[in-house]
């Protein structure tokens, strides 16, 4: 199995992201020039060689129009080179033509547009202009799905924030597009590397406050902690905001989980960085490879013998236990004493369900008691592709795991296929 591990010991932004999957590419230099040619407006991104505790990564430098955006450190430097993007909720005009000084206690610089100047005129937009921009790029449809549902967590979390209702949610026009190209160009990464699998460290979050727009906030700052609910988190002793609303959607959108990292053989590691520098190596790490699928577990087994059941009774007494959850359940003729003929009535389920299903078993069928016996299973890992054909999609299973792959076409589609098209089914196997 293929997966993608993102170690985000320091925090995760899209620029930071998007350049961790960028170095697991073998043609950097072909994405960069295709995002450039997608059809985001005045955007540009940029792949730079930045070294971190004397290791070698790439960061991502998105502009717009020429302008890249920046944030003003406050005593502290922690800069991670990305632009934060906060919505704000507003029934009028914006001309942002004055300066913000900013001399307290603390620099938390990440790149963030949190208080940078604005001595440049920002349009804004609302989450329907997003998805206008999203849907007219020159991607698949797939991607254009993932990078709308990763912004609608960020102007959901922008909405819970502000107390308003997402439709007042308004992003600054320049922050807005950098954090597309941000989301867009992971969206496309991921669909690039096709990994079966993501799995995300837990995410440190940083400490302390920071300032932006609206004043003095907490880190996390309140839309990434309601993205990151549900997430395992941590702060730590770094001051200073090192996930962003960005990162933290990718991050719960994409990752399957948030956990240490698997057994896996990793055949490229990826750094993003960001642009401070701290005492840790600023910057997500990206490791992909393969991992043997050793699942296996422990399950119990239910049995008993029925000899006085009807066929239509037995069966459905095992449609109760399909429909209450249970693994598997079949039966087994048998012969009992004085020759008479029986069913042996068998479940599947696991070891906590175990009361659950023979309580169900002995309420729906004539027996007096049941067996149960612990057993261990060894599992292939399923997963379901897509095939197109001539007939249309087929749905294909698949099982892997232990060196062994296997796959088989879904009968369903199999048949409606052959039926919608007036042919035989083995027509369909064959074009499949």
């Amino acid at each position: 199995m293929k997966k993608l591990y993102l170690e985000c010991n320091m925090g995760a932004a899209g620029d930071m992201l998007m350049a961790s999957l960028l170095e697991l590419l073998d043609n950097q230099d072909d994405f960069i020039n295709e995002i450039n040619s997608l059809g985001l407006h005045g955007v540009r991104v940029e792949r730079k060689e930045s070294v971190k505790c004397g290791i070698v990564g790439t960061h991502c430098a998105v502009t717009v129009h020429g302008h890249e955006e920046h944030s003003h450190d406050h005593g502290h430097s922690h800069d991670h080179g990305h632009s934060h993007d906060h919505g704000h909720s507003h029934d009028h005009e914006h001309s942002h033509d004055h300066e913000h000084s900013h001399d307290h206690g603390h620099s938390h610089d990440h790149g963030h547009s949190h208080d940078h100047e604005h001595s440049h005129d920002h349009g804004h937009s609302g989450m329907s202009d997003i998805t206008h921009k999203i849907s007219h790029l020159r991607v698949s449809d797939k991607v254009k799905a993932d990078a709308v549902a990763v912004y609608n967590l960020i102007a959901e979390a922008e909405s819970k924030a502000h107390g308003k209702p997402v439709s007042e949610i308004h992003f600054h026009e320049v922050g807005t597009m950098d954090a597309v190209a941000d989301i867009v160009g992971c969206c496309l990464l991921i669909e690039r590397l096709a990994p079966d699998e993501i799995i995300a460290s837990p995410i440190h979050v940083g400490s302390g406050q920071i300032r932006c727009a609206h004043g003095v906030l907490p880190v996390p700052a309140p839309a990434t902690a309601h993205i990151l609910q549900g997430v395992p988190t941590y702060g730590g002793a770094v001051k200073g905001e090192l996930c962003t609303p960005t990162g933290a959607a990718l991050l719960k959108h994409f990752a399957k989980e948030f956990t240490s990292m698997p057994i896996m053989a990793v055949s490229k590691i990826g750094y993003g960085m960001g642009n401070k520098d701290f005492e840790s190596a600023n910057c997500v790490r990206a490791f992909i490879g393969e991992t043997t699928v050793t699942n296996r577990d422990e399950i119990c087994e239910i049995s008993c013998n029925l000899d006085d059941m009807t066929g239509e009774a037995v069966a459905f007494a095992c449609e109760i236990l399909l429909d209450n959850g249970v693994l598997d359940v079949f039966t087994t003729p048998i012969q009992m004493k004085k020759g008479r003929p029986a069913y042996m009535l068998t479940a599947l389920c696991k070891q906590e369900d175990e009361e659950k299903f023979s309580q169900l078993i002995l309420l729906h069928t004539t027996t007096l008691g049941v067996r149960v016996v612990k057993k261990k299973r060894y599992m292939l890992e399923r997963g379901v592709a897509n095939k197109n054909t001539k007939y249309g999609d087929i749905r294909i299973k698949t099982a892997s795991g232990y060196n062994i792959s296997k796959e088989k076409p879904e009968y369903e589609d199999v048949a409606k296929a052959a039926k919608e098209n007036n042919v035989t089914i083995n027509e369909v196997l064959k074009e499949i």
